[in-house]
């Protein structure tokens, strides 16, 4: 977006992002403080690409996964809530989300719809966020991409917002 949004236009995308990252937020954190939580029974029960979930959901990559889960989740909540990151936290969140939607899609119905349900909605709303550089708009970007080392690396600035 080459144009400054006008003060309004901002508050609002303000509002979208913190929203957005407090919703990942809140479903990181409640899967890391539960000593019980697994995607098992997600993956082992997916409808579409069942044998890639499945896979995922062997003994030797259900540990990894599970960490992704929680923590990416946790992660991608703070990236958006502190607006730094997002570029990047936004990107991966969107492909997590569409993760999310596979294993719950029997086409053209998915758990909660037909075609669209709220993991697409997810994933878009973080591909819009990462498209217009939320994080710049009071969130900490602006000061991050002007800090030396994104001096020294301009691909960072750009990942960073």
């Amino acid at each position: 977006m080459n144009q400054e949004l006008n003060k309004n236009s901002a508050k609002w995308l303000f509002v979208l992002r913190v929203v957005t990252g407090w919703l990942m937020f809140y479903a990181g954190i409640t899967k890391i403080l539960d000593p019980n939580w697994s995607a098992a029974g997600y993956l082992k029960g997916a409808q579409t690409f069942a044998g890639f979930y499945q896979w995922l959901a062997s003994d030797s990559l259900l540990g990894i996964v599970n960490f992704v889960n929680e923590w990416g989740l946790t992660i991608l909540g703070v990236s958006l809530i502190l607006g730094i990151g997002v570029r990047l936290s936004s990107i991966l969140g969107a492909i997590l989300m569409l993760l999310y939607y596979f294993p719950v899609a029997n086409f053209p119905f998915v758990e909660h719809g037909f075609i669209v349900d709220d993991h697409i909605i997810d994933a878009a709303v973080l591909a819009f966020l990462a498209a217009v550089r939320a994080g710049r708009y009071y969130g900490l970007e602006r000061w991050c991409s002007n800090l030396p080392i994104c001096s020294k690396f301009p691909k960072l600035r750009n990942w960073l917002g």
